[in-house]
């Protein structure tokens, strides 16, 4: 299983929010290229960076920062927040993503996220599968669809759809544990390569996603609060080979 470290960008700094709430942010470094690099240094090969301003304008916005740290480490990064058109999608692989996640544009324009699909192809375009109370959310959590998580991730695995992040919203930021029950159906019911987020606190907690079946487990909260150490999740790797 891939472990996954989230960098949460906000007016160009590392944060961290409480289920989406923009209300709740906590800035834990001003300069997340710092932050990148301990991460790099750990052992850890993939990164998961969110532009919460793009994820809120509708537009990319963090571009510079994707570039800085696609350019000064050798993390392997998906990249989410934002990206609602052609030109931001191309922003981002020339910014140095190698993977791009599309959460709102999947729900709002399906026709433009299955051409990036088409185009791209399923090893470069994720499905974020975002849900509270199993109903899809959208906009950097501020909208809830009416599409329940299961239904929209098989109806995407039928189009050729391969790796998914899905965020039990509940969960995220709580420090309580990851939405077990949800993975297991998730798995039981599709194929695709599903990647864990929100609610990782402890190495426990990667064990169990892992027991599970998921391809990767996103950490955000617990690395910078100080539940899980970077020397932990270097154990952890070097004994999975992840």
């Amino acid at each position: 299983m891939r472990i996954i470290p989230a960098i949460d960008i906000i007016d160009g700094k590392c944060v961290r929010l409480t289920k989406g709430d923009y209300n709740t942010q906590k800035i834990y470094n001003e300069n997340p290229l710092e932050v990148a690099k301990e991460f790099e240094a750990s052992g850890i090969k993939y990164l998961h960076l969110v532009d919460l301003d793009g994820a809120k304008s509708n537009n990319i916005v963090n571009q510079r920062i994707l570039n800085e740290i696609a350019s000064k480490t050798k993390l392997i990064i998906d990249f989410g927040g934002g990206i609602k058109s052609d030109k931001d999608i191309e922003i981002a692989f020339e910014n140095g993503a190698s993977q791009v996640t599309g959460g709102s544009i999947a729900v709002h324009n399906r026709t433009l996220f299955l051409d990036w699909l088409a185009k791209y192809g399923n090893e470069k375009i994720i499905l974020g599968a975002d849900s509270n109370n199993r109903m899809i959310a959208t906009h950097g959590w501020q909208k809830q669809s009416d599409m329940d998580v299961v239904n929209f991730i098989k109806d995407y695995e039928k189009e050729g759809i391969s790796y998914v992040i899905c965020t039990d919203i509940s969960k995220d930021g709580m420090l309580q544990g990851t939405s077990n029950e949800l993975y297991k159906e998730i798995i039981s019911k599709t194929e695709v390569k599903l990647i864990a987020s929100g609610g990782v606190t402890s190495i426990e907690d990667l064990k169990l996603v892992e027991q599970i079946g998921c391809e990767g487990a996103i950490i955000g909260k617990a690395i910078y609060e100080g539940r899980i150490s970077l020397k932990e999740l270097e154990r952890f790797i070097l004994n999975n080979g992840s």
